[in-house]
């Protein structure tokens, strides 16, 4: 690629180099196109104390790790580079954290990249896709409201909402981001937008364009977007499923021939449920994530696994044939995740799973939370964290999460997660949700 012609061409006056932090903000700096030849290959430099930054404030968590001495440089991977539909002038890339040359190790980016050399050193490869839903809102002097009040696939709020859904399929589409589908979600203003599977680094950067291009649109309508796990008290919240797919040499390794999970696949699902609890600090990891994660809210509250069961943590979607089933959806995730972060996790816990060869147990048929707490523990299933320190002592107590992150990122994201804990734990959903609503 001819990186100035194409910035050239496509009349760019400002290339952002974005990142996603500890507390899943994404954030950018920016340079000019006249500058190209300072910041094509070295990039635009940064603190390292940026990965130690809670949602709250833009200042260091105690016990980080980090300070105000030293600096790293945010690299653009140009491979990622799109011109922005919705902000004429203005151009993307993804960056990567780079220290004295090198990949740093605090960079969320470069660990999802780890994990995925990890699997390959297996022969393994990883496909996968986030499922958003988000709302759509309109500002008012006390507030925000739901741009409408229809309800789950209401024909009316495909119609109320056209004009909006359409330009942000069509930024996303003219971004190379294919989409499948789309409808309004049970939340009035609420909508879900499903985008195709791609290699999981690929499918990382796509969440991040994701929540930036739907922002960006609607805010040209003069409306908001929120991708807040947990918004209205009395409304549905918003998950951000993941779906996972295991593949080797071009071939699915997820289905066998008589329409059941592979040996291999059930090992993966095996470790992602063994690690959950403590994956929850990275899937889940706000405090208003765990207003959404109730019984009966289609959430994945509860540590089991079944086919088409949506209150499963992870349910295994059929095909109406063979092939079938060809991947899994943790539902216990949301945008406040950090994809890279999140992903990577996941992808460990899976692959912990294989290497310890896991059993899995039976299939949830039912709504587990139907079941008296007797019959739970007689089947292995259990309540998951139902608030975040809870998901942050499970975490602390993961050696191989811990591992995989590495001393310098785990210190840094448990800062982190910990200081947002005891400064949101006692606020209400209101204070909560005015913090929140526009970091994510």
């Amino acid at each position: 690629m001819d990186i100035r012609a194409t910035l050239e061409a496509n009349h760019i006056r400002f290339v952002r180099i974005l990142w996603c932090d500890n507390a899943n903000v994404i954030r950018a700096k920016a340079f000019h196109v006249g500058f190209l030849e300072e910041h094509q290959h070295h990039g635009i430099s940064l603190s390292i104390a940026q990965q130690a930054i809670p949602v709250m404030y833009d200042a260091v968590a105690p016990e980080s790790g980090l300070g105000p001495v030293g600096e790293v440089w945010l690299v653009p991977d140009w491979s990622t580079l799109n011109v922005l539909p919705y902000a004429p002038g203005h151009a993307r890339t993804i960056g990567n954290m780079m220290q004295n040359g090198e990949p740093w190790l605090l960079c969320p980016r470069n660990f999802l990249q780890r994990v995925l050399a990890d699997a390959a050193s297996e022969g393994l490869q990883i496909q996968a896709a986030f499922e958003n839903e988000f709302y759509l809102l309109r500002l008012t002097e006390t507030g925000f409201v739901p741009v409408d009040e229809t309800v789950f696939a209401a024909s009316f709020g495909i119609d109320l909402n056209r004009v909006v859904i359409d330009e942000i399929a069509e930024a996303l589409l003219n971004q190379d981001i294919p989409v499948e589908r789309y409808y309004p979600e049970a939340g009035p203003g609420q909508h879900e937008i499903s985008i195709r599977y791609a290699e999981a680094l690929t499918a990382a950067d796509r969440q991040i364009a994701f929540r930036e291009t739907v922002r960006g649109v609607a805010l040209n309508h003069q409306l908001r977007a929120a991708f807040l796990p947990k918004l209205f008290e009395d409304k549905a919240g918003s998950g951000c499923h993941l779906h996972l797919s295991l593949w080797q040499n071009g071939e699915n390794l997820m289905p066998d021939p008589q329409g059941q999970l592979s040996p291999i696949a059930r090992q993966f699902v095996a470790g992602i449920l063994h690690h959950l609890p403590a994956l929850m600090a990275l899937t889940t990891p706000s405090t208003n994530s765990y207003r959404r994660l109730q019984p009966h809210f289609w959430s994945g509250a509860f540590r089991c696994w079944g086919f088409d069961n949506r209150e499963a943590a992870i349910r295994v979607p059929t095909n109406p044939q063979l092939p079938s089933p060809t991947h899994i959806e943790l539902k216990t995730i949301d945008a406040s995740a950090n994809p890279y972060l999140a992903l990577g996790a996941v992808i460990a816990a899976g692959l912990d799973g294989i290497r310890q060869q896991r059993s899995l147990a039976d299939p949830m048929a039912i709504d587990p939370g139907y079941l008296s707490d007797l019959e739970r523990q007689q089947q292995g299933i259990d309540r998951l964290p139902t608030h975040l320190g809870e998901a942050i002592g499970h975490l602390m107590g993961d050696q191989l999460l811990l591992d995989m992150l590495g001393p310098g990122l785990a210190q840094a994201f448990l800062a982190v997660r910990k200081a947002e804990w005891q400064a949101m734990r006692e606020m209400t959903l209101e204070a909560e949700a005015k913090l929140l609503w526009q970091r994510y």
